[in-house]
């Protein structure tokens, strides 16, 4: 599903235009990116969760040389599932 495809389904399943819909799900992406920015979690009950992880630095290699290099740390964004996306999907239930 691309993002256009997303804003479709949301104008479709909320009776509004397009254009609102993509107002909305630009709106939501910028206060996950605001949220995770400051480093805090960005909770959503049943859907998941947005975070903030730290990744150490490592050693990896370029795959065309063969050379070793340093990987520096980051902090990179991650998602955890909710219970009910989990199991929309079709995962483990409890």
């Amino acid at each position: 599903m691309t993002k256009a495809d997303l804003v479709a389904s949301m104008a479709e399943s909320a009776d509004i235009s397009k254009a609102v819909a993509e107002k909305a799900l630009n709106g939501f992406i910028a206060a996950v990116g605001k949220a995770l920015k400051k480093g805090d979690r960005l909770a959503l009950t049943g859907f998941g969760t947005f975070s903030v992880s730290n990744r150490k630095a490592r050693m990896g290699r370029n795959p065309q040389t063969g050379e070793a290099i340093k990987i520096k740390a980051a902090k990179v964004p991650r998602f955890s599932a909710g219970k009910s996306l989990k199991e929309a999907v079709g995962g483990k239930k409890r």
